[in-house]
């Protein structure tokens, strides 16, 4: 399994305009074949924040979304929303386990 984290610090005079990309990008990413999950959310101590995290079955699926045009609209849209430097970690996961609270 493939999981990315990425951390977008956006403009706050283009926030609203950000979450809709988002909105877009993670719901036809979910519909891809390989994505286990894909989500984005606004952090918690600082609403100008978007976090991604995304699950895929293996790198092609990865490779596959990278290619995908949602993807590459998203990607071509982000410069006029941010207000920084995006930060993306790739791990590659031998094995997970449920947790329980």
């Amino acid at each position: 399994m493939i999981v990315v984290h990425a951390t977008f610090p956006i403009d706050p005079s283009r926030r609203e305009e950000a979450l809709d990309l988002a909105r877009d990008v993670v719901a036809a990413s979910t519909e891809e074949p390989g994505v286990v999950d894909y989500r984005a959310a606004v952090d918690v101590e600082d609403e100008n924040v978007l976090r991604f995290v995304e699950r895929y079955e293996d790198a092609a699926a990865v490779e596959v979304h990278e290619e995908s045009e949602h993807f590459r609209a998203f990607a071509a849209s982000l410069p006029d929303v941010l207000a920084g430097e995006p930060e993306a970690t790739r791990f590659a996961v031998d094995s997970a386990t449920d947790v329980e609270f």
